[in-house]
């Protein structure tokens, strides 16, 4: 019997900007063949409130509340890159306490930021169980960071240029090897329950390939560049605050699919378990120190009677002036390279802010990647890139 051969035109489909699997206020204009996908184009900028200008026209110390919403998964991310640009431009030394509790937070918010990760990129194809124990797992993380700033997800305002806010509160480090000691079996369990699933695989493996040239030349950082066989971490390429003190390794993988990106954000949270686990251990000074003795004992900076007076204090003055010069500062967020290009001009406002954030780039290979998948495919791939809309917009 023949077959009767039929012809379809191209359909276009809007998702989002207000979907469910979109991970934010993003919009992608599909044009199908069936349930192929034959040209894509991601509509970005719903999100856009001028941070880089923002920042122009605030003080280094009233900016730290707005970088929270760049990347809002992963705050502490954004204060840290923040006072980093500062410091390295003004050539300021960070207290070696403060910098084992900035890795210990950087580290947490990157386990929030692949928990939260995890559960929506798994619930997505249909696995709705690890998105609650996902969560479930993650509020251990928000009650530290509550108790160490006063916030819970986003607007922490805790890391200060020189330093941190303030010290750990009484107890926080015996509550924070708990949590290290209860989240190892976890990440186990979620493993046995996800990664040999067959389904999973299925929908994973192979899928949304990446080579490592590709991912080089399309400026790719974070998972998306160490799936695809490059073994590049800044934490040990950069070498900022205190990594090399810690006992580690970077997580990577060859294949450069869905599956491989999965497999790295895996490992990262088990290394940041190994590295707070660490930090907690070594921590200068033991549970709590006195730094504001430390800061009083050097004595005063500059005249009282002036202008430009600085208080005896461990934070800086509000008339802290930004040396002239230039300055690239950049840390290994949850997503990748998130960098800052600073001017300082002698004031206490930079010149110029430019942020490099690593969603970005790694959003602009989705075309790419969708051409020529399944429908039911787009969200897979979508979110092993795992992109937050409020960085990519800025």
């Amino acid at each position: 019997m023949a077959q009767i051969e039929t012809r379809t035109e191209p359909i276009v489909i809007n998702f989002g900007p207000h979907h469910p699997s979109m991970h934010g206020c993003f919009r992608i204009i599909v044009t199908l063949d069936g349930e192929d996908v034959v040209d894509c184009e991601p509509v970005i900028g719903y999100l856009h409130r001028g941070m880089e200008k923002i920042a122009e026209s605030r003080t280094s110390t009233m900016f730290i509340p707005y970088t929270s919403r760049w990347d809002y998964y992963g705050g502490l991310f954004n204060e840290a890159v923040t006072v980093n640009a500062v410091e390295k431009l003004a050539d300021i030394q960070v207290p070696r306490r403060a910098s084992y509790i900035r890795v210990i937070l950087l580290e947490l918010t990157r386990l929030v930021n692949h928990l939260l990760w995890v559960g929506p990129f798994v619930m997505d194809m249909g696995a709705q169980t690890l998105f609650f124990y996902s969560l479930r797992d993650r509020e251990p993380i928000l009650d530290l960071f509550e108790a160490v700033s006063g916030y819970r997800m986003v607007n922490h305002n805790y890391f200060r240029v020189g330093g941190v806010a303030a010290d750990l509160p009484y107890g926080w480090v015996d509550k924070c090897q708990d949590f290290v000691a209860y989240l190892a079996p976890k990440l186990d369990e979620y493993e046995r329950l996800i990664t040999d699933n067959p389904v999973f695989r299925r929908r994973c493996e192979g899928l949304g390939v990446v080579t490592r040239d590709q991912a080089i030349g399309w400026g790719c950082s974070g998972p998306m560049l160490r799936a695809s066989g490059v073994k590049w971490d800044l934490r040990q390429v950069d070498h900022y605050e205190c990594y090399n003190d810690f006992d580690w390794a970077v997580a990577w993988a060859i294949e450069g699919d869905c599956l491989a990106r999965y497999r790295v954000r895996f490992e990262e949270m088990r290394q940041s378990l190994k590295i707070i686990e660490q930090a907690l251990e070594r921590l200068p000074g033991g549970p709590w120190e006195n730094l504001e003795a430390k800061r009083l004992a050097e004595g005063p900076k500059s005249k009282w009677e002036g202008f430009d007076y600085q208080f005896m204090a461990k934070k800086i003055a509000p008339t802290f002036k930004i040396p002239a010069g230039e300055h690239y500062v950049r840390v290994e967020s949850g997503r990748g390279e998130l960098g800052i290009f600073i001017i300082g001009n002698d004031s206490p406002m930079p010149w110029r802010w430019k942020i490099r954030p690593a969603d970005f780039n790694n959003l602009q290979l989705l075309p790419y990647l969708l051409k020529g998948q399944k429908v039911a495919d787009i969200f897979v791939i979508l979110g092993s890139i795992d992109v937050v809309m409020g960085s990519v917009d800025r």
